[in-house]
């Protein structure tokens, strides 16, 4: 057999491009990294550069690059059983609802298996709809929970603009946090609004409340001590379902198994990918309570598809859950959480476009000022700005891959980093952060 020639960095970009449409983006003007291998906290290029990942690719890659303990789970699987139909039993699926029925908070004990975050979302929102015959769905203004039809309506921020229906069902509540500037409410505040909206939109009318237990892309905002478990006892109040979207926190990224956990909440329904396959494969879940799973007993659940618990994605999260708990991945995410919060103070103390940290974990982010007084963002809402143009330019000439948006920078390392790494890369943002510091009015 002839050996298949590699293609150049160059060939990589230009083919990729010329024949596939990137995610969320205008074509022209775009640069993708021919990547070609990634082992641990870092991934390389075709032509020959090292970037440490510091944001876990899209805050999925949870066990690192690389983890064998996965690839062989996934290799197994291939040669034993590659695919069946999902109304078929299989061992991988087998053993994973029940070691997930382990790990998910109190008595969540059954799990529907979907392909990814969003339509884990999509089909959380239906079940809520099937089983209280209610139509509308509460959510927040700052949140993301996929781009699919409903999950993208629930979604709040400007992402949901370009798709937004006539008609939705989906009716969106503020934050408790509203903006560097303006702050956060107290829980009393935030809990007392939720409750008003629910009361003007009409109890009886609402299905579900979705939301982000800390909010991950529109800024790492974790909730207040008693929110969340002010927001268990409305919905309990309101027979409300409380649907807790864990893709991007769950298996261990705040430090715990997921989020919630933080809290003693129990959801109704929790939706989970990203970590749960350490995304080598495509794989999402829905985790529900004996009183949602019971519906489906004498009722038809209308939903699936034809990749769902799919055995190389059920063997894929077995592996991820192995590789967490032998490494203790996360235990290492609270241990070096608490060193990366040291960074983010020391990175505030030297930087005055450093406005503010949040972290919980290794679930963190940097806000950047123009203004130190003010609190003036460095790039405004759904934008950007030339300084913030150029520190994303610079991190990635400087070897850090990690997600920059309007002005914040994502701190979320896979959760197999050490301190030595962590080091690394908040030197490199150090350095980088004079960019950002020239642009602050005193």
């Amino acid at each position: 057999m002839e050996a298949v020639r590699a293609l150049s960095a160059a060939e990589i970009t230009e083919l990729c491009l010329r024949h596939t449409l990137y995610d969320w983006s205008a074509q022209t003007g775009l640069h993708p990294l021919p990547v070609t291998g990634a082992q641990g906290v870092y991934f390389h290029t075709a032509d020959g550069r090292r970037f440490i990942d510091f944001n876990s690719q899209l805050m999925c890659v949870n066990a690192g690059h690389g983890d064998r303990r996965i690839i062989e789970a996934i290799k197994a699987q291939a040669e034993q059983l590659p695919y069946i139909t999902p109304f078929a039993a299989h061992e991988s699926r087998a053993r994973l609802g029940a070691k997930l029925a382990e790990l998910l908070p109190g008595d969540i004990d059954k799990v529907f298996f979907t392909l990814a975050g969003a339509d884990a979302n999509e089909n959380a929102i239906k079940i809520a709809r099937t089983v209280t015959g209610r139509g509308k769905i509460l959510a927040r203004y700052r949140s993301y929970h996929g781009s699919t039809g409903s999950s993208v309506q629930a979604t709040g921020d400007p992402r949901r603009w370009a798709n937004e229906g006539v008609t939705s069902g989906v009716v969106h509540v503020l934050d408790p946090y509203h903006g560097i500037q303006r702050g956060w409410d107290t829980v009393e505040e935030a809990l007392a609004d939720l409750e008003e909206t629910i009361q003007l939109e009409g109890p009886a009318t609402i299905a579900a409340f979705i939301l982000e237990p800390i909010v991950g892309t529109n800024g790492i905002l974790i909730p207040p001590d008693g929110y969340l478990q002010g927001v268990r006892a409305l919905c309990d109040r309101y027979g409300i379902l409380m649907i807790c979207d864990e893709v991007m926190t769950g298996f261990g990224r705040t430090g715990r198994w997921f989020a919630v956990d933080h809290w003693g909440v129990v959801p109704d329904m929790i939706t989970m990918a990203k970590g749960l396959t350490s995304s080598y494969v495509p794989l999402g879940a829905v985790g529900m309570r004996p009183k949602v799973a019971a519906y489906f007993d004498d009722h038809v659940f209308y939903g699936g598809l034809t990749y769902n618990s799919h055995p190389l994605g059920c063997a894929a999260a077995l592996g991820a859950i192995q590789a967490y708990e032998e490494d203790d991945m996360v235990g290492n995410a609270a241990r070096m959480g608490e060193v990366l919060a040291r960074h983010h103070k020391m990175l505030r103390d030297r930087h005055p476009c450093v406005g503010a940290t949040r972290s919980i974990g290794l679930f963190g982010c940097l806000e950047l000022v123009r203004d130190s007084q003010t609190l003036e963002p460095l790039a405004p809402f759904n934008g950007t700005s030339p300084e913030m143009k150029a520190i994303s330019q610079a991190l990635l000439a400087a070897g850090m891959y990690t997600f920059v948006r309007w002005n914040t920078i994502m701190t979320n390392p896979p959760l197999c980093i050490t301190e030595a790494q962590l080091d690394e890369g908040f030197e490199i943002l150090d350095s980088v952060l004079e960019i950002g510091d020239r642009a602050v009015r005193d």
